[in-house]
This record gives C-alpha cells, structure tokens and sequence, in this order.
C-alpha cells in the first residue's frame, strides 16, 4: 500500500517542485521557454496514453480475440467525452502563453489560470489511479516498474505547469508564498482524484480496460485541445515540436526501461 501511496503522490510533487521556481528564479518565464515546456509536457503526455494506459488496455483484452480493441475504443471515447463536458460546464481560461488582460481582469484570470490546470490535472490523477489499481488487482498487464514509470513520467511534465502558473502569478504582483501555493494548489487534485480512481477500479476489475484507456482519452484530449495549439503558436513552432519529440521519447524510454 505504501507503494501506492507514494505512486499517488509523484505526480504533486512534481507540480510542487515546478511551483518552487518563483523562489529562485527572478523574471517570468520567456515566451518561448513556455512553449518549449508546454511541448515537452505534450509529448510526455502523448507517450504516457500509449504505452502505460492503451497498449496495457489491449493487451488485458486479448481473450477477445478481434475485438480486443474494443473496450479501448469505447474507454477512450468516454475519457474524450467527459472532458469536453467537463470543458463546458466550467469555465476556464486556457492555459495560453500569449494572452494579456488589461489590470480589472488580473484577479479572474489568476483564479481562471489555476482553474485551468486544475482541470488538466485531473485526467493525469486518474491515470495514475488507474494503473496502480490494476497493479494492484493483478489482473491487468502492468509492472511495478511501468506504474512508477508513469507516476514519473507526469511528474515531469508536472514541473513546467507548476512553474508556468507560480512565476506568472509573481509577475503580476503576487507574493513568492502566495504564487508558490496557487501552483501547488492546482496540483493537489491529482493525489485526490488518483485515490478516488484506486477505491472505484478496484471494486471494477474487469472494467479495467475501460478504465485504462478513458485516462487515456481524457489525456489526449488536453494534449490536442490546450497544449498542442500553445507549443505551436506564434514564430519558432519548432521549439515545441522538438520539444514534444523529447518529451515522448523520454517517456517511451522510461515506460520500457522501468516496464
């Protein structure tokens, strides 16, 4: 259990590391620094869905024969429908590195900024949940290595959004402190909603490819709809898609490495 406890908390410390950036660094990040985060975030995000959510996914529902892919299709189109309801039920600023508001607007974009990450987190606690409950059911394909590999894998990614909302949050005349914690504070779902997701698959074993590939659908829904656009927007695209390409094959190397 105590290995399911720290495989929870991974990914926050991640967060919570980013988010200590405020501390020692003076200036806001430089545009294209953010873009070069955003991408690495998104290729590890893409990497992650694969090989530790829908390929473990599959395999568990090989005894299906040519319908193994399935309760993938189906997990995965789920995950992309319950973020995009989620999308539009709660409003929320996308995380975006070229947007300005004028001085009324600091306070709800401060709130609206956090909010959107928090939003993000949550499909990223839930696929940590997921594949530490099917670790520990046994019945689905995954190692101790390849759930710490995921677990590792967001808490990198996890960094650059900790440190893309504390060092903005500073820049507009926030305190160090009070930046350092909206940053963890849009971290804190992850544990949260990875513990909820351990308590429900565990009582749903067999509804773990479903489960598997919905944090995988709901993954890829963030990468295409936040990240991919902010990687790319603006001069110099190149910098996020090298970036992307670094994230992915870091992650892919540490799925397999640890797996």
């Amino acid at each position: 259990m105590s290995t399911v406890i720290i495989g929870l908390l991974i990914p926050f410390v991640g967060t919570a590391a980013g988010a200590a950036c405020v501390f020692f660094l003076k200036k806001d990040l430089k545009i294209s620094v953010q873009r070069a985060l955003t991408g690495f975030a998104a290729g590890v995000m893409v990497a992650a869905s694969i090989w530790s959510l829908i390929v473990p996914a599959i395999e568990q529902s090989e005894p299906k024969g040519r319908l193994a892919f399935l309760p993938a299709f189906i997990g995965f189109w789920l995950g992309v429908l319950f973020l995009l309801l989620l999308d539009e039920v709660i409003p929320h600023l996308h995380v975006g590195i070229n947007q300005t508001e004028g001085p009324k607007s600091k306070a709800s974009r401060t709130l609206m900024m956090v909010l959107a990450v928090t939003l993000h987190n949550i499909p990223e606690g839930m696929a940590v949940g997921v594949v530490y409950a099917g670790l520990i059911s046994g019945s689905a394909n995954i190692t101790a290595g390849g759930a710490l590999a995921l677990a590792l894998g967001i808490a990198i990614q996890n960094f650059p959004e900790g440190a893309i909302i504390s060092m903005p949050m500073y820049a507009e005349g926030k305190s160090k402190p009070k930046s350092f914690w909206l940053g963890v504070l849009s971290g804190a779902v992850e544990p949260v909603f990875g513990a909820l997701t351990v308590l429900i698959a565990g009582l749903v074993v067999p509804a773990m490819p479903y489960l598997l590939s919905f944090a995988a659908g709901a993954m890829l829904y963030v990468v295409v709809e936040e990240l991919i656009p902010e990687m790319s927007a603006g001069e110099h695209s190149n910098i996020g898609v090298i970036s992307f390409a670094i994230g992915f094959s870091l992650m892919m190397a540490l799925d397999v490495a640890l797996g």
